[in-house]
């Protein structure tokens, strides 16, 4: 295997570097130029509290409260 110092095969190879970062620079540079970036509007959140009044109606039954899930009779 020969050099490449010696033999001025290092010219090859900075071209080649040279060449990959121009084109790296290139591609950024229109990655940038043609990306169109769109304004986002503020977001304004609501931040008034709203209290709402819980009346109880002595006459309402009391819900029953069920289960989603129905339980096995016996564990294993």
């Amino acid at each position: 295997m020969q050099n490449p110092f010696e033999s001025g095969h290092i010219k090859n190879y900075v071209l080649l570097y040279i060449s990959v970062v121009v084109i790296m620079v290139l591609f950024f540079i229109a990655s940038t130029l043609f990306n169109d970036v769109k304004e986002m509007d503020k977001k304004v959140f609501n931040t008034e509290v709203l209290e709402k009044e819980i009346t109880i109606d002595p006459n309402v039954k009391e819900l029953k409260k069920s289960n989603k899930f129905k339980l096995l009779d016996k564990a294993y």
